[in-house]
C-alpha cells in the first residue's frame, strides 16, 4: 500500500498529489528536496526518510519530480513501473499546460488525474500478481535425454567428442596427403612421359627421387617466381658502381638545415610550456582571517581547453557536419552521454576519487541532463562537463556552515567555554593541526584550554607541552593585559580520558578560558574498545563541535575511515540522540598536487563540511576550503 504518490515542478509547485495511508507528505518530499536534488545526489533512485521510502523520477525536458513513497518494510515490485506508467501518461495528456513554463499557467491549470492514477495503479498490482505457474521439468525435455547412449560413454584416456575430432582431421589429413602424392606422383609422368615406380620397372635412387621433386616443383611454380622476381628488379634496380663520397665544406655539413633537429627558440630563449601545478599560499590574513585555499588552475583555463579548435576539421564536410552536431534543439539520451560519462569516471578515478562514489556522480549527472534539450552551439562534452562541475561544486558546499568564532562569541554570552573534541587515526596530524587551530584562535583574540586527553601515546603530553611553551612566546600575557592566552590541562598517562576532558571543561568554566581543545589518543577504526572509549568522552562531556581530523593523500581509505568512526559513535553510544561527527580537518593538503578527490569523498559520503584544510608544517598553514578552487583542480586534465 502505498503512503503517498505526488507530482511538482522544480520551481516547488505541486501539480497533483495522492494521499493514502500518509496524512502530508510534505515532511518527507522536503528532505528529500534538501537532502538529494538540491545536494546533487541522484545517483540513486531511492531515498530514506524515518520509516518511509522514496523513489523519485527527473523529467529534465519538463523539469517535473515523480515522487512516490511506501513503508520501508514493504517489498513493493511494482513501484518502479508505476512510476514509469505515470510519468508517461501525465506528461502527455498534460504536455501543453506544462510546455509554457510558466508559474501562472501552472497555479491555473486543472490536473485531474486521480483516476487515471488509480487505473495505472490498479494495472500494476495485478502484472505484478500474474505469474507463470512453475512446472517441474522432465527427463524428456531435457537435453540429456537427447543424446544417444554411445556418445555418454567415456573411455580412459581422452573424451569421445575430442576424440572423434581428432580421428575425422587425421583421416582428412591422410586423404589429402594421399591425393598430393597422387597428384604429385601422375602429372610429371604424363608431362616427361617417363616411367615412375618399381611398377614400370624402374628404381630410382635418394639423388634422383629429390631431383625429380625439384623440377616438379620448378614447373609448377616457376612462373610466379619468375614474374616476383621481374617485378622487385623493376621495382628497385641495382645500382652499379660506388656511390659518390658525402662533400662536406669546410669540415662541417653542406646541408645543416636537415641535421638541425634542435628546439625553436624565441628571442634566444627555448620555448617550454610553463608546468602547471597547484600553488599553496602561505600566511594567514590580516586580524587571524583564514585565507581560502587557492589552486593556479581556474576556471576560464579549464574552459579554454575544453574549446581549444581541433585543426584536422579543415574540409568542407568536417564543417557542416561540426555545425550539425553544434546546433540545439536536440534532446540528450543515455547513449549520447555513455562514452562522456565514461571518460569523466575514469578522469574522477585518476584525480582520487572513491570508485563507487565517482560512479554515483556520473549516473547522478546522467539523471539530471537525460531528456534535456541542448543549448544552441553547445557539444555534448562541454554539456555534460558543465554539469559535473556545477554538482561537485554543490556537493562542497556545506549544507550547514561551521562558523566556529560566531559560535564561540555564543558561547562566551552564556558565560560557558566552548569545546572542540578532536578524533582520527594514527599519525593523521591530530595534535599539529590542534596547534595550528589555537594559533589561529590566539590571532582573533580568544584564550585557550589544550586537554591532554591522549594519555596513551607515549610523547603526546610532552609533545602539546612543547606547542604551548611556543603558543605562549608568540602570544605572552604582557601583550594580553597579564591574560594568560593559553594553557596546558594534562593528568598524565594511563588515566580516563573522559574523566579528564571533564574536568578540563570544569577548569575552563572557573579561570574563564574562551574555548577547550580536546586532543584524543589515535586509534583504528576497526577498534571495539578504544571506539566505545571514544564514544563515551563525547557522550559524558557534550562537546559542541567533533572534529574528524583525515589525511588528503590516503584517497579511499579516508572515506572508510570517516564512514566507521560515524557509525562507531552511533553504536556505542548511551544517549537516546548519539552525537556523531560535526565537520572534517583535511590535512597534508599540500602533499597531493592536484589529485583532489579525497575531499568529494569524504564530502559526499557523510554530507559533513570540510572545515579547514591543513597545508604544512607551520602554525599559520591552516586554511578554509574554497570549493570552486578545488573543482577547477579536479577537472583539470
Amino acid at each position: 500500500m502505498l503512503d503517498f504518490f505526488t507530482i511538482f515542478s522544480k520551481g516547488g509547485l505541486v501539480l497533483w498529489c495522492f494521499q493514502g495511508v500518509s496524512d502530508s507528505c510534505t515532511g518527507p518530499v522536503n528532505a528529500l528536496i534538501r537532502s538529494v536534488l538540491l545536494q546533487e545526489r541522484g545517483g540513486n533512485n531511492s531515498f530514506t526518510h524515518e520509516a518511509l521510502t522514496l523513489k523519485y523520477k527527473l523529467d529534465n525536458q519538463f523539469e517535473l519530480v515523480f515522487v512516490v513513497g511506501f513503508q520501508k518494510i514493504l517489498t513493493l515490485t511494482y513501484v518502479d513501473k508505476l512510476i514509469d506508467d505515470v510519468h508517461r501518461l501525465f506528461r502527455d495528456k498534460y504536455r501543453t499546460e506544462i510546455q509554457q513554463q510558466s508559474a501562472l499557467s501552472l497555479l491555473n491549470g486543472t490536473f485531474d488525474f486521480q483516476n487515471d492514477f488509480l487505473r495505472l495503479l490498479r494495472e500494476a498490482e495485478e502484472s505484478s500478481k500474474i505469474r507463470a505457474p512453475t512446472t517441474m521439468k522432465k527427463f524428456e525435455d531435457s537435453e540429456k535425454a537427447k543424446k544417444p547412449v554411445r556418445s555418454m560413454i567415456e573411455t580412459r584416456g581422452e573424451k569421445p567428442k575430442e576424440k572423434a575430432k581428432n580421428s575425422k582431421k587425421k583421416g582428412a589429413k591422410k586423404e589429402s596427403s594421399d591425393g598430393l602424392l597422387a597428384t604429385s606422383k601422375a602429372v610429371p609422368a604424363e608431362k616427361s612421359g617417363l616411367p615412375v615406380g618399381p611398377e614400370n620397372g624402374v628404381e630410382l635412387s635418394k639423388e634422383e627421387l629429390i631431383r625429380r621433386k625439384r623440377e616438379e616443383f620448378i614447373q609448377k611454380h616457376g612462373r610466379g617466381l619468375e614474374k616476383s622476381s621481374k617485378s622487385t628488379k623493376s621495382d628497385a634496380p641495382k645500382e652499379k658502381g660506388k656511390k659518390a663520397p658525402r662533400v662536406w665544406a669546410l669540415g662541417g655539413c653542406a646541408n645543416k638545415e636537415v641535421l638541425d633537429y634542435s628546439t625553436p627558440t624565441t628571442n634566444g630563449a627555448p620555448e617550454v610550456a610553463p608546468p602547471e601545478d597547484i600553488s599553496l599560499i602561505r600566511g594567514t590574513g590580516p586580524g587571524g582571517q583564514l585565507q581560502d585555499l587557492d589552486c593556479s588552475s581556474s576556471d576560464d583555463e579549464v574552459a579554454a581547453q575544453n574549446t581549444k579548435p581541433s585543426a584536422t576539421k579543415g574540409t568542407l564536410g568536417g564543417m557542416f557536419g561540426m555545425l550539425k552536431g553544434l546546433v540545439g534543439s536536440k534532446s540528450l539520451s543515455r547513449e549520447d552521454m555513455e562514452s562522456v560519462l565514461d571518460k569523466m569516471r575514469d578522469h574522477l578515478i585518476a584525480k582520487n576519487v572513491a570508485a563507487d562514489i565517482a560512479v554515483q556522480l556520473c549516473e547522478s549527472v546522467a539523471n539530471k541532463l537525460e531528456g534535456k534539450v541542448m543549448g544552441t552551439f553547445s557539444t555534448v562534452t562541454s554539456t555534460v562537463k558543465q554539469a559535473l562541475q556545477e554538482s561537485l561544486v554543490q556537493i562542497l558546499q556545506p549544507q550547514r556552515r561551521v562558523d566556529m568564532l560566531r559560535d564561540i562569541m555564543d558561547a562566551q554570552r552564556h558565560q560557558r567555554p566552548y569545546v572542540v573534541t578532536f578524533c582520527g587515526v594514527n599519525g593523521v596530524g591530530k595534535s599539529t593541526n590542534l596547534a595550528k587551530i589555537s594559533f589561529w584562535l590566539l590571532e582573533n583574540g580568544f584564550s585557550v584550554l589544550i586537554a591532554a586527553c591522549d594519555t596513551f601515546r607515549a610523547g603526546a603530553v610532552e609533545q602539546l607541552r612543547t606547542h604551548t611553551r611556543r603558543l605562549s612566546a608568540l602570544h605572552p600575557p604582557e601583550n594580553h593585559g597579564g591574560r594568560t592566552m593559553v594553557q596546558l590541562f594534562e593528568k598524565g598517562y594511563g588515566k580516563d580520558a573522559a574523566g579528564i576532558a571533564m574536568e578540563a571543561i570544569a577548569f575552563a568554566r572557573n579561570q574563564g578560558f574562551d574555548v577547550v581543545l580536546v586532543d584524543t589518543a589515535g586509534r583504528m577504526q576497526d577498534n571495539a574498545p578504544l571506539m566505545t572509549a571514544l564514544a563515551k568522552l563525547i557522550t559524558v562531556n557534550t562537546p559542541d563541535l567533533v572534529l574528524f581530523v583525515g589525511e588528503a593523500l590516503v584517497g579511499n581509505e579516508a572515506v572508510d575511515q570517516l564512514v566507521k568512526f560515524n557509525r562507531a559513535l552511533a553504536d556505542h553510544s548511551m544517549a537516546q540522540t548519539p552525537r556523531l561527527i560535526d565537520g572534517i580537518v583535511l590535512t597534508k593538503f599540500d602533499t597531493i598536487d592536484d589529485k583532489v578527490g579525497a575531499a568529494i569523498s569524504m564530502t559526499y559520503i557523510t554530507s559533513k563540511p570540510i572545515v579547514f584544510v591543513g597545508t604544512g608544517q607551520t602554525y599559520c598553514d591552516l586554511r578554509s576550503l574554497n570549493a570552486k578552487a578545488v573543482v577547477a583542480a579536479l577537472m583539470k586534465a
